[in-house]
């Protein structure tokens, strides 16, 4: 009768455990959309930029070695790679989880139980050896193997690996994509050190001319044929000049430093040559199909990967509604005496006992670790969405950028050549007395302008041409 109550205890028990798992809370989860447009602004070609290699790509000497030497030193890239080893480990330790836990060991001790329970009771009654009774305190010695084992019957424990593998796969991408934004940073810094390079130049030979037109200004004002107003004015615009060499001498040393940064170095000259800088071209670019960002851009990788994460993440709290079974076993000897240990099977000792627990009370933690999970997966569909969004914005600005900077420095080289011609002219006109010194002043300061705005241009244009092989997702492979 006794036994067929406990069976009925049992029965009811693991009736209402599993019954307990039927009444998870009813959430909405969201899919992610990962459609895109066909194809950027008016392009259709499929053949896509970044596939190509940052070795082949940028094909300067000294910038390749820059880039080269930074994908090892970088610090910044290096905790990253750390970061992905931790990601690594974490694989192991949830891979471990659902895998049983042995343990071996052992112990001695002494024990003296009351007298006045069962134990102590019947230890009275008992002689441990005949004609000997139980001691009130009795020694206790042991070795065995104890194991542990949780029955991922939902897999929870698995979908926790799961989530972890993907977390790794996604701090791979990430180092991808800080790869990529490096190269992009160190190209870029490179090519405005080169721009600097030219404007100081030119600076410099404006100082020249200035320094010039100011000699003759004087021998005029000696001549009596200009006031001291005008020896002052061109003075002023002489030192002028020079300041402007000062600024663009110190964005030289920080932008250098910046480079050396980015190396992983300490400060030193930045090799280059700037020589030809104004005779560059940009790239001829590609832009591909925009599904092909979703292969070449390692920030949409990510998130993607992230958002897998945060579906399983959903299982796995979902699972803890569910009951969870837990066998327990062990095997060694036991005596009171480790003289008797070796006398088996007497010694002997094995257990197996199983577990069935699960909540029925009170479920408010679960619930609410239960409903954070979902909210997390909707807010990585939203993540996942923004990047791809802004990654094809990304593209779509640098295309339109390296068409309008073509046409913009078109027209600024042109303005140059005009404004080129006007000095000499009115130079000349001023030397003759047919032209006042303020146009001549006014020409050179015009002139000054526009070759360095004309300079900053193939700067933007080539600066563009960077940042539209990472907008498509070169420069990691």
């Amino acid at each position: 009768m006794r036994n067929r109550q406990r069976v009925a205890c049992v029965g009811i028990t693991i009736l209402t455990l599993l019954t307990s798992g039927c009444s998870v809370p009813r959430l909405v989860p969201k899919a992610e959309n990962k459609t895109v447009p066909t194809r950027f602004n008016n392009a259709s070609d499929s053949t896509n930029t970044a596939k190509t290699s940052w070795k082949a790509y940028f094909t300067d000497p000294n910038l390749a070695a820059l880039i080269d030497t930074a994908l090892y030193n970088n610090q910044e890239l290096n905790i990253t790679l750390q970061e992905i080893a931790v990601s690594n480990n974490e694989i192991m330790a949830r891979k471990g989880e659902y895998l049983p836990f042995v343990t071996v060991g052992g112990g001695s001790g002494v024990e003296k139980v009351s007298r006045y329970t069962s134990q102590g009771a019947a230890d009275a009654v008992t002689d441990i050896k005949p004609g000997r009774h139980t001691p009130d305190v009795l020694p206790n010695t042991y070795v065995g193997a104890f194991a542990s084992w949780e029955v991922d019957i939902w897999h929870k424990l698995r979908n926790a690996r799961k989530v972890a593998v993907f977390n790794y796969l996604a701090s791979i991408e990430g180092r991808n994509f800080q790869v990529t934004n490096l190269v992009a940073e160190i190209a870029n810094s490179y090519y405005e050190l080169m721009a600097y390079d030219n404007q100081l130049e030119i600076i410099k030979r404006n100082i020249d001319i200035l320094t010039n037109a100011l000699s003759i200004i004087k021998q005029q004002k000696e001549a009596a044929k200009v006031t001291e107003l005008a020896v002052r004015r061109f003075e002023a615009e002489v030192y002028k000049t020079q300041n402007l060499q000062y600024d663009v001498q110190q964005k030289i040393v920080e932008t250098e430093n910046r480079i050396n940064f980015l190396v992983g170095r300490f400060p030193q000259r930045i090799q280059r040559s700037s020589v030809n800088f104004g005779d560059l071209n940009p790239t001829k670019m590609y832009a591909g199909a925009p599904s092909q960002l979703l292969e070449n851009r390692p920030d949409i990788r990510q998130a993607e990967h992230q958002l897998e994460a945060a579906k399983l993440d959903v299982s796995v709290a979902r699972a803890n509604f569910y009951p969870s079974l837990h066998l327990s076993a062990s095997l060694g000897l036991m005596a009171f005496n480790p003289i008797y240990l070796v006398n088996t099977p007497e010694s002997l000792i094995a257990s197996l006992i199983g577990d069935l627990v699960g909540p029925v009370i009170n479920k408010n933690a679960i619930t609410a670790m239960y409903k954070n999970a979902n909210a997390k997966q909707i807010q990585a569909v939203y993540q996942y969405e923004k990047t791809v969004l802004n990654a094809y914005i990304e593209v779509a600005n640098q295309f339109s950028a390296i068409d309008n900077l073509e046409k913009s420095y078109s027209t600024k080289n042109n303005q140059v050549q005009a404004l080129t011609q006007s000095t000499n002219i009115s130079l000349r006109l001023f030397t003759s007395a047919r032209a006042d010194y303020m146009e001549v002043l006014l020409t050179q300061r015009d002139v000054l302008e526009s070759r360095m705005e004309l300079i900053e241009t193939r700067m933007r244009q080539m600066n563009a041409m960077v940042n539209a092989y990472r907008a498509l997702g070169g420069g990691w492979k």
